[in-house]
């Protein structure tokens, strides 16, 4: 699978949708397997065992959404055999990403395309972005943490995480330390500067935040002098490849209203759990109840 796939998860999902026997469209879990960032079908089947469960617990039939069945594969001998595999639904998909590890850039990635195509409809333009940013958000705090626990791995020391972290903000702000991007800003000195950044810059950011700590795993770098060095130097790339493309430099991003004001307006619009008949009916085309029981 390439990149570009890799990258954008809704536009591979359609490429993989399958139909069945009731006209109804589907995904094989080993394709989604293999989309969401998952090397062993043991861990993805956690999963997928997790969104049965969210399915069951929404009101929803897991019948209709997860069908067990079986996937011929070739071996290197030229022979084949079957293996588990399920058929699952479009609900069902967005069920396993939601349960999925958030870790996985592809699960956060997901995550984001799900939330905001199962929402659309139901809000309005301001809110959709509202919620892409507060998934992006979501996922920076959990790439940040992820990069605190490689920093660790790297050498760096507890006492040197502020400076650790730093070090990327300066490469990618030009020079810019968190202090200055929040005086610069006119941004409290208490307040988290992430909870101040628009889905643009929390977007840079989170991408400065994965390849650091990709760097660092790859370049087995063992010595805190040389992680703080790695960190700055791929903000500095980030920020290069930003002026290639014509972007706006983060430093001349206006600050964001405060996340916990986009988190309130989302909590106020009443989410939307109960499926369509349609999508309902999930693999059986429609023709399913939602309870999975005969109607009295």
């Amino acid at each position: 699978m390439d990149k570009l796939q890799a990258t954008k998860p809704g536009q591979s999902l359609e490429q993989l949708k399958q139909t069945n026997a009731h006209g109804a469209e589907y995904w094989s879990a080993r394709d989604l397997q293999t989309l969401l960032g998952y090397s062993q079908w043991r861990r993805f089947e956690d999963a997928i065992k997790r969104a049965i469960t969210s399915c069951e617990s929404s009101g929803n039939n897991p019948e209709n959404h997860f069908a067990g069945a079986g996937k011929m594969v070739e071996l290197g001998s030229g022979s084949e055999r079957v293996i588990e595999d399920y058929q699952l639904s479009r609900f069902a998909c967005y069920l396993i990403a939601q349960n999925g590890d958030p870790r996985k850039p592809e699960i956060a990635q997901a995550q984001k395309y799900f939330a905001i195509q199962a929402r659309r409809q139901e809000l309005s333009d301001q809110a959709a972005a509202d919620l892409e940013r507060l998934e992006l958000r979501k996922q920076t705090s959990e790439e940040f943490k992820a990069l605190s626990g490689a920093a660790q791995d790297a050498g760096v020391q507890s006492k040197m995480f502020g400076v650790f972290h730093d070090a990327g903000y300066k490469g990618l702000y030009g020079g810019l330390s968190s202090a200055a991007i929040k005086s610069r800003k006119a941004i409290p000195e208490k307040e988290n500067l992430l909870d101040r950044m628009n889905a643009t810059e929390l977007a840079a950011n989170q991408f400065r935040m994965t390849q650091t700590r990709d760097k660092l795993a790859r370049d087995r770098i063992h010595n805190q002098a040389q992680a703080i060095q790695t960190h700055e130097k791929v903000g500095k790339e980030v920020r290069d490849a930003i002026k290639r493309i014509g972007g706006t430099l983060p430093e001349k991003i206006a600050p964001a209203e405060h996340i916990k004001e986009v988190e309130k307006r989302l909590k106020s619009i009443t989410p939307r759990l109960e499926l369509d008949e349609r999508e309902a009916g999930g693999l059986l085309g429609g023709t399913g109840s939602k309870s999975g029981k005969d109607d009295e």
